[in-house]
């Protein structure tokens, strides 16, 4: 197999949109809503607020730094340059394990919606194709993703036109309140899991073409987008389904649709909640198999999976580690509580984002530092705001990377023995 040291510049802004806004439209959008309301009831539209306030700050932060430093990793590249290298590990390590659960979790979503009997093989079967579609090239990628998106925006569509065109049903009883303002700021953390896909943009950079140009405006266009869809359909489930239904529903915009009286919509989708998490799954493993690779460049992951190779110049290593991982995992995962897992996970990969953007001394007049810290304290607001037992899951596992690479680096020190 032929080696490569660098990855093919071949995506532009059209490209690196689609892979970003197909990762925040992905299984989050068709059960985020749910355990969100839950937690916050109709004050749920304040947690999407907050949630895309803060992503905007992270989205700035992301592409002052991917401009300058477009290479594959993202945050744990500009944490080591920027701040040093235990900053930019903690940021690698907590997307790279977070984000491998997270591919689990859409993989088995996918398998639900398809075939639930057999769940688990057909997630097993996704895992596998989608993975020699990003062995074959990154083009093939951010083509597959664009097909992907345009039947989950379809699908979307039809949910929106079928909830305003069909009854209202009764509002809730007095009795059925749900949620509360204090639920509010968990409830944030759990839709940011929805607005954290423009990560995988910046994950891509030594694959964009004129990156300091194409990089912030796919980061930005890709979340503008996911924002509208995301604020659109809160508005739109609390007033069709009401809080109380809407926080009791597993698949509440089949719900919507099946309230409507368009019950023979209901397969269209599930088709496109299918298409959903395919094309988020898709992406996740591009990001993460870049962000791996770029870690193992540093030997803060193992070596072999910084091989770039192939006829498609791809991290061949560190896609198939990837793919073994997520298959591990799969007959473990459960989708909701993942979801917390990973928020805490990626809220502590952007915080090392704001506070690596920070301490930039160029920047555009648009990512003032007052924005990069008000990003760096909403993200550590949101993440220990979560249940409980996300935050004490992922800061295990935050640890034992941290102990782990403290044994390896006092194992390098140590001196030979003759």
């Amino acid at each position: 197999m032929q080696t490569h040291h660098r990855l093919q510049r071949r995506l532009g802004v059209l490209d690196a949109t689609a892979i970003g806004l197909g990762s925040m439209l992905g299984a989050g959008v068709f059960v985020v809503f749910s355990p969100a309301t839950a937690l916050a009831g109709p004050l749920m539209i304040v947690s999407v607020l907050v949630a895309g306030a803060i992503a905007y700050c992270n989205a700035v932060a992301s592409a002052q730094l991917a401009a300058k430093y477009p290479a594959s990793g993202g945050t744990y590249v500009y944490g080591r340059k920027q701040l040093g290298q235990w900053p930019g590990f903690i940021a690698g390590w907590g997307f790279v394990t977070g984000k491998t659960a997270s591919c689990a979790a859409m993989a088995l979503t996918f398998g639900h919606y398809v075939a639930p009997g057999y769940a688990t093989p057909v997630a097993i079967a996704a895992v596998a194709v989608l993975t020699v579609v990003n062995l074959m090239g990154i083009t093939r990628t951010a083509l597959l993703t664009r097909i992907l998106l345009g039947v989950v925006l379809a699908t979307l569509v039809f949910v929106a036109v079928a909830g305003l065109a069909g009854p209202h049903p009764e509002p809730d009883g007095p009795g059925a309140g749900v949620g509360s303002a204090w639920g509010i700021l968990p409830a944030a953390g759990l839709m940011f899991f929805a607005f954290a896909g423009y990560a995988r943009i910046a994950t891509l950079g030594e694959e964009v073409k004129d990156p300091a140009r194409t990089i912030p405006r796919a980061i930005l266009a890709a979340l503008a987008g996911a924002f509208v869809v995301y604020l659109g359909l809160a508005v739109l489930l609390l007033w069709h389904l009401s809080p109380a239904r809407l926080a009791e529903s597993v698949s509440p915009l089949l719900d919507a649709v099946a309230l409507s009286g368009f019950s023979a919509g209901g397969p269209f989708v599930q088709a496109g909640a299918a298409a959903a998490c395919l094309g988020a799954l898709l992406a996740l493993i591009t990001g993460v198999g870049r962000t791996a690779l770029a870690m193992a460049r540093e030997r803060d992951l193992p070596a072999p999976l910084a091989r770039v190779g192939g006829r498609h110049t791809v991290p061949v290593v560190a896609e198939l580690s990837v793919a073994a991982a997520v298959v591990a995992l799969l007959v473990t995962t459960d989708v909701l509580t993942v979801v917390g897992f990973s928020s805490f996970g990626v809220l502590i990969y952007y915080s090392v984002t704001n506070a690596a953007a920070f301490t930039m001394t160029e920047r555009p007049g648009s990512a003032p530092r007052w924005l990069n810290a008000a990003g760096f304290g909403g993200c550590l607001v949101l993440a220990f705001t979560l249940p409980p037992a996300s935050v004490a899951g992922m800061a295990a596992v935050l640890a034992a990377g941290v102990a782990g690479r403290f044994l390896v680096l006092r194992f390098r020190k140590r001196p030979l023995r003759r």
